[in-house]
C-alpha cells in the first residue's frame, strides 16, 4: 500500500512564511465531483500518522474550495500519532454541492501521512454501503438473479489484473485492490464479493458468481498448473455458503453474515471457449465442484445452441451483440437448438453499435424482440440479463448501458424500461400464441403468458407485442381456450414503450423522454382489435377472475393477425 506523505512547511504562528488563510493540505474530488446534499450526514475513515501533534480540518467544500458544506477537525497529540491511527468522523452537510469535493487542510508544520481514507453516505441501501438510489433503480426489474463480477472484468488482460476473489474479502482497509486493465480504471475492491453477495441477496435474487478459470485475454494457465485456481473455487464456495466454522465460512460471518448466502450457480470463466485448453481446464472445476457441492449447477463458456456440447454442464452461456434488425430476426435461434442437454443462460445481451448509440428505442424493441423469442423457447432457455447494467457518463468505455449515472443524477434507458415489460415471465404460464402472416406481419413479435401476482394471488393473461415497422398496425387478436366468463374487462391495462423518433435516448436533461406509458384498455374481449403505434411495445394485462379460470379443451390459444 502506498500512503500519501504531506510536508508542512509554512506555520501561521511564525513570523516569516505564513500559511495562507484557511491553511494548506490537500484535495479529493472523487469521481468527477461529488454530491453532498445538505441535512445528510457522512461518514470519514482514515488511517492519519505524524511526527508531530496534528491539528488538520476536514471539509466538504465546492469545487474550488469553496463554499464549506460540512466540516470536522482531527486532533491528535504527538504519542498518539506517532503510530497509525484510526480516524472516523460524522459530518452533517449545512449546504447541498453537485461538484464537491473532500479536502484536509492545516496551518501547523510538520510531516503527516494519510492512508486508505473513505467518505460515505451514512445512508446507503439497506444499510449495507450501496447508493441507494442506483440500487433502487433494480427494484422494479425484480431480478430473480445477479451475474457477477462482470466478464471481462473477471479475467483482466493479463492475469495479474484478473478479479480475485480473496483479495477483495475481508475489511475493506485491508484489500490491495487492483487495476481493471481491461476497462482502464483503477479499483479499491470495496465492492468485491462479499459485497456481491449481499446485494443480491439484499435484491432477493440469486448470486451467479462468474470467477477466473486461470485465463487472462492474453495468458492462458495450462491444465498442470490449474488446481490453485480449482482450488481458490471451491473456497470461494465455502466462504459464501460454508458453515460459520469453516475457514472461510468463519471469514463471512465475521463480516457480519453468519447465516450462508444462497449460492447456487457458479460459471467457469467468460468467453473461454475459444480457448484451446478451455475444455480441459473446465473439466477439472467441473469435476472438482461436483465432488464437493453436487447441487451446485455450473455454466460453460462453450455455446451449446447450435450443436450438443462434449462436456458435462448444467448451463452454456450465450452473448450477443447486434444490430436491431438482426437481434430481431433472431427469433428462430433457439427454436433451432437443441431440446436435450442444458439449457441456455444468455447473460449478455444488447443492440449496439449506431443503432444502439448511447440506449435507443430502436435498440430496446429489437431487444424486445429477441426476449419473446427466449420467453417463447423457455424449454431451452433458463435465464437472460442485458450488459452492462450501470455506466458512469463520466466514464463511457462501452455503449450503450441499461441505467446511465452521475454524482448527482440518474436515469434508465430505452433498454432499461423494456426490461420490465419482462418481469413478470419468469415462473409464467407460457400460452402458444400465432400470429397469422401478413404484410406487415414481419415486423411483428408476440408472445402471451399467465401469470399471478405474489402480493394478492391475482392472475392475468398478459399478451406483449412488438411493432418493429414504421406503420400503424392494427392488431386482431383471439383468445381460445378460456372459459367465456373468466376475463374481467373492466381490469384490463395497456403499458406502451414508443417515442415520436425510433433514435430517441434518455438523457439527463430529458430522462422521461423514451418511458412506459399506462392506460386502461376500454373495450377489451376474447376477439378483439388493438391499434399498434409505430416502433413500439405494448403489453396487453387483463384481470382473471379468481378462482374461476377454466381452459376449454387441452390448452388456451391466442392468435394474432395483423393489418395496416
Amino acid at each position: 500500500m502506498v500512503a500519501l506523505r504531506v510536508e508542512v512547511r509554512c506555520d501561521s504562528r511564525a513570523l516569516n512564511n505564513v500559511c495562507p488563510a484557511g491553511g494548506v493540505g490537500f484535495f479529493n474530488p472523487g469521481y468527477w465531483g461529488m454530491n453532498i446534499e445538505q441535512g445528510k450526514a457522512y461518514r470519514l475513515v482514515a488511517y492519519v500518522r505524524s511526527s508531530g501533534p496534528v491539528d488538520v480540518t476536514v471539509s466538504l467544500t465546492g469545487p474550488n474550495g469553496f463554499p464549506s458544506l460540512a466540516a470536522s477537525r482531527i486532533i491528535l497529540n504527538a504519542s498518539d500519532a506517532e503510530n497509525w491511527t484510526r480516524i472516523e468522523l460524522l459530518m452533517e452537510a449545512g449546504l447541498s454541492g453537485r461538484n464537491s469535493r473532500l479536502q484536509f487542510t492545516t496551518e501547523k508544520p510538520g510531516v503527516l501521512w494519510f492512508d486508505q481514507v473513505s467518505l460515505m453516505p451514512l445512508e446507503t441501501y439497506k444499510g449495507h454501503g450501496f447508493h441507494p438510489k442506483l440500487a433502487a433503480m433494480l427494484e422494479p426489474l425484480k431480478p430473480r438473479f445477479l451475474r457477477f463480477p462482470g466478464g471481462c472484468y473477471v479475467e483482466g488482460t493479463w492475469l495479474r489484473n484478473a478479479f480475485r476473489w480473496k483479495a477483495t474479502v475481508g475489511p475493506w482497509e485491508e484489500r490491495p485492490g487492483h487495476l481493471n486493465d481491461v476497462w482502464n480504471y483503477w479499483t479499491d475492491d470495496g465492492l468485491g464479493y462479499f459485497e456481491f453477495l449481499q446485494l443480491a441477496e439484499d435484491l432477493g435474487a440469486l448470486p451467479i458468481w462468474v470467477f477466473n478459470s486461470g485465463m487472462s485475454h492474453r495468458e492462458h494457465i495450462h491444465v498442470a498448473s490449474i488446481f490453485p485456481f480449482v482450488q481458490e473455487a471451491l473456497d470461494g464456495i465455502e466462504f459464501a455458503r460454508g458453515d460459520p466454522a469453516s475457514e472461510w465460512g468463519s471469514l463471512r460471518a465475521a463480516m457480519g453474515h453468519p447465516e450462508p448466502f444462497e449460492l447456487r450457480h457458479v460459471a467457469v470463466g467468460n468467453e473461454d471457449c475459444w480457448v484451446p485448453n478451455y475444455r480441459d481446464v473446465y473439466l477439472k472445476f467441473y469435476h472438482a465442484i461436483k465432488l464437493a457441492y453436487p447441487d451446485i449447477r455450473i455454466i460453460s463458456n462453450c455455446d451449446g445452441s447450435a450443436w450438443d456440447l462434449d462436456h458435462p454442464a448444467d448451463y452454456y452461456d450465450f452473448h450477443i451483440y447486434e444490430t436491431a434488425t438482426n437481434m430481431f430476426s433472431m427469433g428462430d435461434h433457439f427454436a433451432k437448438a437443441p431440446r436435450t442437454g442444458p439449457k441456455a443462460f444468455v447473460s449478455e445481451y444488447a443492440v449496439t453499435g449506431r443503432d444502439g448509440r448511447t440506449g435507443t428505442l430502436l435498440a430496446a424493441l429489437g431487444e424486445a424482440a429477441f426476449l419473446i423469442s427466449l420467453e417463447k423457447n423457455s424449454d431451452v432457455v433458463e435465464m437472460a440479463s442485458y450488459a452492462p447494467l450501470f455506466v458512469n457518463a463520466n466514464d463511457r468505455s462501452w455503449n450503450p448501458d441499461a441505467i446511465v449515472f452521475n454524482s448527482s443524477h440518474i436515469y434508465g434507458t430505452p433498454s432499461y424500461y423494456m426490461q420490465q415489460f419482462f418481469r413478470e415471465s419468469g415462473g409464467a404460464t407460457l400460452l402458444p400464441a400465432t400470429l397469422v402472416k401478413s404484410s406487415v406481419s414481419g415486423s411483428i413479435a408476440a408472445s402471451a403468458i399467465t401469470w399471478r401476482d405474489p402480493v394478492d394471488s391475482t392472475e392475468y393473461l398478459k399478451l406483449k407485442v412488438v411493432n418493429f415497422g414504421k406503420c400503424t398496425v392494427d392488431l386482431e387478436i383471439l383468445i381460445n381456450g378460456l372459459d367465456a366468463n373468466s376475463c374481467v374487462l373492466s381490469g384490463v391495462g395497456k403499458t406502451e414503450l414508443t417515442s415520436s423518433d425510433v433514435m430517441h435516448e434518455n438523457s439527463f436533461s430529458a430522462p422521461e423522454k423514451v418511458i412506459p406509458r399506462k392506460g386502461e384498455f376500454a373495450n377489451a374481449e376474447r376477439h378483439m382489435t388493438v391499434t399498434l403505434a409505430p416502433h413500439s411495445l405494448t403489453s396487453f394485462d387483463m384481470l382473471l377472475e379468481k378462482n374461476t379460470l377454466r381452459i376449454k379443451g387441452d390448452s388456451t390459444t391466442t392468435s394474432m393477425r395483423s393489418a395496416t
